[in-house]
């Protein structure tokens, strides 16, 4: 097992033995030969007998001062954050964000890393809408952003969610695979198309409650609305998600959350998996949906 410190801004391997070259630390650490260049030509690599020190925490300033946000951390190390995303918050701004005064999750985290004395960049590695709730997980530092945005691509990173749907589905589980594409009639709006993006959701349901069904999904892939596209496109609109055809005399939001984050940690390669509560909303909702 790798044995390593954090020591201000660099971290500090202890090796099983002795290397011949820079190169070989690949065995040990996930690291491009791009970024190892990048370190070696900026004296931020050092090697002595079995010992050799990264600058992977390179100390870094915000931009911009933000509105301290609370933020419910599920999760923290010297390389991530997975925060827990509230509902009637975007992830980060899109222009928009600073003329309505609206705090940003990007907010929260930024005000965070301040108040607690860490100097990074805000790093998001994926998204969840503005109104869906649960995990969202940030990488501390330009290494770590590298080794968990390769794992998105990848697909090694699994998200799994919740939602409460409008009617019963046939049936009880299987795979969504259905091209999603802009619809050119609505701006925010997706749709299944075949000259879509592919998109693939598996689904399992969980339990039938009156006139709706609670189900499990997992994202293969990761485009725009596709767990709330899918569910419309097989005719179980998430409740609440007016957009995409939901009713809104039980819920004001789409009723859907993240339920669990699972990655390959950016250093140890461990998995991690990481549980968000289900808000307190949709559980009085589930709660409700179960006593009719």
């Amino acid at each position: 097992m790798l044995s390593w410190q954090k020591k201000g801004e660099w971290l500090e391997l202890v090796l099983p033995e002795t290397l011949e070259s820079a190169q070989e630390l690949k065995k040990y650490i996930h690291i491009s030969d791009g970024y190892l260049s990048k370190l070696k030509n900026s004296g931020g690599l050092a090697m002595k007998g079995t010992r050799a020190r990264l600058r992977l925490f390179p100390n870094e300033s915000l931009q911009d001062m933000t509105d301290w946000y609370p933020l419910e951390v599920l999760f923290e190390d010297d390389f991530c954050l997975v925060a827990n995303k509230p509902a009637s918050m975007k992830v980060h701004g899109d222009g928009q964000q600073d003329r309505c005064g609206k705090s940003t999750l990007a907010d929260a985290v930024a005000s965070y890393y301040a108040v607690t004395g860490q100097h990074c960049k805000v790093r998001h590695i994926h998204r969840l809408d503005e109104n869906t709730t649960g995990p969202v997980l940030y990488a501390k530092h330009e290494w770590s952003q590298l080794v968990l945005d390769e794992a998105m691509r990848s697909k090694s990173i699994e998200r799994t969610y919740v939602a409460l749907v409008e009617g019963h589905p046939a049936v009880q589980s299987g795979i969504i695979d259905a091209p999603i594409g802009r619809d050119r009639h609505h701006a925010s709006r997706r749709r299944a198309s075949q000259s879509g993006e592919h998109a693939v959701t598996h689904y399992e349901v969980v339990e039938h409650l009156k006139d709706a069904a609670l189900m499990r999904l997992r994202l293969e892939t990761g485009r725009t609305h596709q767990i709330r596209v899918h569910l419309s496109h097989i005719g179980h609109p998430i409740v609440g998600d007016a957009l995409y055809g939901g009713a809104l005399d039980r819920f004001t939001r789409q009723a859907l959350h993240g339920e669990k984050l699972s990655f390959a940690h950016p250093l140890t390669g461990r998995r991690e998996e990481v549980g968000a509560p289900w808000p307190a909303d949709m559980l009085q909702l589930y709660t409700a949906l179960q006593k009719i």
